[in-house]
């Protein structure tokens, strides 16, 4: 299955499981011993195999051990300043987010169509 942003939270979680299984098993590896190297428990392993919710940074001891943490820099790349903000801020790196504008007259822009 295609991870896609149409699909709940939950089945993004037991395909990200089902993955994380396949490459255990590709190594060659059990549960119990991947927990350990991990330094987590064996149902901390069944569990997020089958999909359920986990902290951040058990994911990431997971991926270490499944020689897969290297694969987050794609996840997430680092992002630089566009070219444009480079102009404008003139070398400072940004600090904060500029948040929403609200529209000058108070009401909210709209395609005309709705009803």
């Amino acid at each position: 299955m295609k991870i896609q942003g149409l699909l709940t939270d939950e089945a993004v979680l037991a395909e990200l499981g089902e993955r994380l299984a396949k490459r255990r098993l590709e190594l060659q590896m059990t549960q119990e011993v991947l927990a350990e190297q991990a330094g987590v428990s064996k149902r901390t392993v069944e569990r997020l195999e089958a999909g359920a919710t986990t902290q951040l940074s058990t994911v990431v001891r997971i991926l270490r051990v499944l020689e897969l943490l290297d694969r987050l820099e794609t996840l997430v790349p680092e992002t630089g300043p566009r070219p444009i903000d480079l102009l404008k801020l003139k070398g400072k790196a940004r600090k904060r987010a500029s948040g929403r504008r609200k529209p000058a007259d108070g009401v909210p822009w709209t395609w005309g169509d709705e009803t």
